[in-house]
């Protein structure tokens, strides 16, 4: 309507300048080029204004025509036969200039909208390629036809939980009666195969691969003919990239199963020798107390008892790991960072580990100077205890255990070595994976004791020597990852392994009320 009032006022306009500066020279103009003349405020009206523009300037250009240029003047009454001829002749030539000129208008309305179409048609084969997560995909779909097609509304349905279901809206938002005119009643399979439903302006089926993936609702102006078939194109894009994008989560949700179902089986398979000897020592020892057969004095009896003691502390501590390996494979560890002295950390896993480490010889060298870590206490007193415990399964009874502490390129370097059969270089990146394997030497044959041997545990169950698992150290290693820190295994000096750590630095160093630079417990 507005281009009609602008394209009519415009031709009007022209037509009074051009017929003012006719009527002064009226006397030297022939009726042929007054026609002429008027024929540019017709063309005018129908490029500013369209079909009616066109058709008011029409009318106006023949009364000026008439009253002012055709005999008797300033009337609308046609004295010569040749006047009527010129009349119609100016009717005829106008009309059907402004039809041509509206054709042209038309055909080039239509080449601005498919060149607009195929930039939007482009701009989703973009997504295709783009690989977006189907949750930010949908958005982007009904986002990007509402801007093609100029709806007031689109909507996209999605089946969910055997119906069909509006994931995705751009737009107004519909009212009631709308939402129930693109969306069917139940029974997805029939009302997914019409090209209508009801109330909509415009429904169109998405399908992909010969089989319907979802609806989309237009809701607005009608669109034209020669535009329903650029609809059908986007909507067979959007069909595309919205199974696309379902099958990929679908992908991803398989992998992730998968996944947990490997690391389940390699989770138990990991831990199924640590859980085996305490559980067999323990069970042995409690036996060999229970029995009336076999008469134990009262040392060797204290001695099983201590041995059901430490092996539950050890069980306690494997359990202990697979909580924690099952907290990182969740994402949910969390420090509670603060400063701690390493001295009393490394005092307390000592103590944690008694009596397993009184048949060592465990030094600490500890610098008084040394500045505190910013570190979780829980999370690396588990680390000390994982890499003390590992240390003492594998070194054998009396020979020395070394725990040293030195300051490194702002950060606090944690070692303990011990002077077992050493660590394959080959194997000293992988003792850190999950699942992994380490069989003690023949170090471990020498550890047992006459009780335990008569209870009927090997004497490596019952100093809980037998070959570990790996868990420890990686749940050692993602503990010091989550700090920020790095975690090796080398050659201890005078043979054995050494595994290190480094925790971040308090820029002031810890105060300690007196040294341990050599002590030994």
């Amino acid at each position: 309507m507005r281009h009609n009032v602008i394209g009519s006022a415009a031709s009007i306009g022209l037509m009074a300048a051009l017929g003012a500066v006719m009527f002064a020279l009226r006397s030297d103009l022939s009726d042929a080029t007054v026609a002429l003349v008027l024929v540019v405020p017709v063309i005018v009206a129908v490029v500013l204004g369209g079909v009616w523009a066109g058709a008011v300037a029409v009318v106006a250009g023949f009364l000026l025509y008439d009253f002012v240029f055709i005999p008797p003047y300033y009337t609308l009454t046609v004295g010569h036969a040749r006047n009527w001829i010129a009349l119609g002749v100016y009717v005829v030539v106008v009309s059907l200039v402004a039809r041509v000129v509206t054709r042209l208008r038309r055909a080039q309305e239509q080449a601005l909208a498919r060149q607009h179409d195929s930039q939007r048609l482009l701009e989703m084969s973009e997504l295709l390629l783009g690989d977006r997560p189907l949750d930010e995909l949908l958005p982007l779909v009904v986002s990007i036809m509402r801007d093609a097609f100029g709806s007031e509304g689109v909507v996209l349905l999605l089946p969910r939980n055997g119906k069909l279901e509006i994931v995705a809206s751009s737009g107004r938002e519909l009212t009631e009666a709308e939402l129930r005119s693109v969306t069917p009643e139940p029974g997805i399979r029939s009302a997914l195969m019409p090209e209508q439903l009801p109330g909509a302006t415009e429904t169109i089926v998405l399908a992909a691969t010969g089989r319907p993936v979802g609806l989309l609702g237009l809701v607005g102006p009608a669109l034209p003919t020669y535009r329903r078939g650029f609809a059908r194109a986007f909507a067979n894009h959007i069909a595309i990239a919205v199974e696309r994008a379902q099958l990929r989560e679908q992908a991803v949700r398989m992998h992730v199963l998968e996944e947990v179902d490997r690391l389940r089986v390699s989770l138990v398979g990991a831990v199924s020798h640590d859980l085996r000897t305490p559980l067999a020592t323990i069970k042995a020892s409690a036996s060999a107390l229970l029995d009336p057969d076999i008469p134990l004095p009262k040392a060797e009896q204290a001695e099983l008892l201590g041995l059901i003691d430490t092996q539950a502390d050890r069980l306690a501590r494997l359990v202990s790991n697979l909580l924690d390996m099952t907290r990182i494979e969740a994402g949910a560890l969390m420090l509670q960072q603060q400063p701690l002295d390493v001295h009393e950390l490394v005092e307390e896993a000592v103590r944690s580990l008694r009596p397993f480490v009184d048949a060592h010889r465990v030094t600490l060298d500890v610098p008084e100077d040394l500045p505190a870590v910013n570190a979780d206490h829980v999370l690396v007193g588990e680390v000390l205890v994982n890499l003390l415990d590992n240390a003492v399964r594998f070194a054998s009874d009396g020979s020395p255990i070394a725990i040293v502490a030195r300051r490194v390129d702002g950060m606090v370097e944690i070692s303990v070595s011990d002077r077992g059969p050493g660590i394959p270089v080959a194997d000293r990146a992988a003792i850190f994976e999950r699942g992994y394997v380490r069989r003690p030497g023949s170090e471990d044959a020498g550890r047992g004791n006459g009780a335990a041997a008569r209870a009927g545990a090997s004497p490596a169950s019952a100093a809980g020597a037998g070959g570990g698992s790996g868990l420890g150290l990686a749940i050692a290693k993602a503990f010091v990852d989550a700090h920020g820190g790095t975690i090796s295994a080398d050659e201890a000096p005078g043979g054995g392994a050494r595994v290190s750590f480094s925790l971040p630095a308090v820029s002031e160093p810890s105060n300690r009320a007196e040294p341990s630079i050599g002590s030994e417990r």
